[in-house]
């Protein structure tokens, strides 16, 4: 495995430089440290429509952030052609946050969204919000919800419930998986008003 860096300022004179430059280098792999504009982000595009593997960073929660971020780093004349590019060639979303474990330190929480089919037509579609859903029942294609993988954690005891729950995406969903997972008698009574909105 030859892994090939380039330092801007030293092997190259700029961020977008080096990004132009990419292809030449033949690679198989692309980082991309982080994407923090548009013209970043048509160069990640570009080097997965030609069929390379780019792994990019980017600041946000969750997926469906992540998405949204995505799409409006682009105006609305470009959406139609950026969500199809998005849906042929993205290949998962992978989020990470750390959260306070029982006794100090932290533990990952991570989202992943693979795009498996039915992921990939509600890109296209540009129907984002439909696909936390889809995420939530498609564990066994290895795909979750941030909120269940802070159900996790507090189920296997690496964090408290209190905490799963402040760090939530949707702090009734998950009052309600634990609620449904049952649990002591301070646990139900914790969640005994519970409600969905």
């Amino acid at each position: 495995c030859l892994v090939m860096q380039r330092e801007v300022g030293v092997d190259t004179d700029s961020w977008f430089a080096a990004l132009k430059n990419t292809l030449r280098q033949a690679p198989d792999v692309i980082l991309i440290g982080e994407i923090r504009d548009r013209d970043t982000m048509d160069y990640a595009i570009a080097f997965a429509e030609t069929g390379h593997l780019c792994l990019a960073t980017l600041h946000a929660n969750n997926s469906n952030q992540a998405l949204d971020r995505i799409i409006n780093f682009f105006p609305i004349d470009r959406r139609d052609q950026l969500l199809m590019d998005l849906s042929l060639n993205l290949k998962a979303l992978v989020s990470q946050r750390l959260i306070p474990k029982k006794g100090g330190g932290r533990v990952p929480a991570v989202e992943i969204m693979i795009n498996s089919p039915l992921i990939s037509d509600l890109i296209l579609k540009g129907d984002v919000h439909e696909i936390k859903p889809i995420m939530a029942k498609s564990r066994d294609h290895g795909m979750q919800t941030f909120d269940q993988a802070l159900f996790d954690l507090a189920m296997a005891g690496q964090i408290e419930r209190e905490t799963a729950l402040r760090y939530a995406d949707s702090y009734n969903e998950l009052r309600l998986m634990f609620k449904l997972h049952g649990g002591d008698e301070g646990d139900e009574d914790k969640t005994k008003d519970l409600s969905i909105v």
